[in-house]
């Protein structure tokens, strides 16, 4: 990032063109993680620290003043720092009235060199070129180290999650500033491993079954289990009723202690009342 004292626009500024508030309220954020103001909260939030670094930021001024453009960045710094008295996540801070008010002010200077276009102030053609041209000459860091805190921020600026996984990793995982690729990666070897097997059994050439994995084969695998219980079941009561035949037909008959009592009547089997046994 040789040519980065070149470049005219400042990180919050180049975010709110390549992503819009969030991205420069998230520029603001790693700013004033790099000079220690705010550090990681619990469950993804921010939360501001008391250092010098955080007491040196300016008061906000009152809305209706008009701001000079070289505190525009230190005001939205300001708001985002007091916002952050008590931990919260990103997407809060976009709703606080200052912060909006901040990168509102930085939105209007941008309109003034150009670089967005009222009524909608959407990214002119000049905004999406110089994108173009900033993120070719300054690629995504390797590694953070020998990067001045302006070239991590400029790099946060330019391409968002790719440089914050490179220049603030752990602070930017902790604050949730970037997905958890670790529970992602995770659940896609699961499901991996539930569709091709875990382990081989003998003869399948290492290839095993891991369970049914979708919620259709769940459900086919439910029913066949219901049926085979059901059969189990029928197969106990016909034991159940042979082994109570046995118990009451001990008659002498030589018939193997089975008595006739022990066959229903609807099945044919048994004789009739009053009638004889051969």
């Amino acid at each position: 990032m040789a040519g980065t004292a070149r470049v005219p626009e400042t990180p919050h500024e180049l975010a709110l063109l390549a992503g819009g508030p969030r991205a420069a309220v998230i520029v603001a954020v790693v700013a004033l993680h790099l000079r220690g103001a705010v550090e990681p909260g619990a469950s993804d939030t921010v939360v501001a620290v008391d250092t010098e670094a955080g007491r040196a930021l300016p008061p906000l001024p009152p809305p209706e003043n008009d701001v000079p453009v070289r505190l525009r960045v230190p005001y939205l710094e300001s708001a985002v720092y007091r916002r952050l008295h008590e931990p919260c996540h990103v997407r809060e801070l976009l709703r606080d009235p200052d912060v909006r008010w901040a990168v509102d002010t930085l939105r209007t200077g941008l309109a003034e060199t150009g670089m967005v276009s009222p009524p909608a102030l959407g990214t002119t053609r000049a905004a999406r070129r110089r994108l173009h041209v900033l993120r070719t000459a300054c690629p995504v860091p390797v590694s953070p180290a020998g990067l001045s805190d302006e070239e991590k921020l400029l790099a946060v600026a330019l391409h968002g999650q790719a440089a914050l996984r490179v220049v603030v990793p752990r602070f930017a995982l902790r604050a949730g500033l970037t997905e958890r690729g670790r529970l992602r990666r995770k659940r896609a070897l699961r499901r991996f491993s539930g569709a091709s097997g875990a382990s081989g059994s003998p003869g399948t050439s290492g290839v095993g079954y891991a369970g049914p994995t979708t919620a259709a084969e769940r459900s086919a695998a439910r029913a066949a289990a219901g049926a085979v219980g059901a059969r189990a079941a029928g197969a106990a009561e016909e034991v159940a009723a042979g082994a109570v035949g046995t118990e009451r037909g001990g008659d002498g008959s030589g018939n193997g202690g089975i008595g006739p009592s022990a066959y229903p009547a609807a099945s044919g089997l048994a004789p009739a009342p009053g009638a004889s046994v051969s």
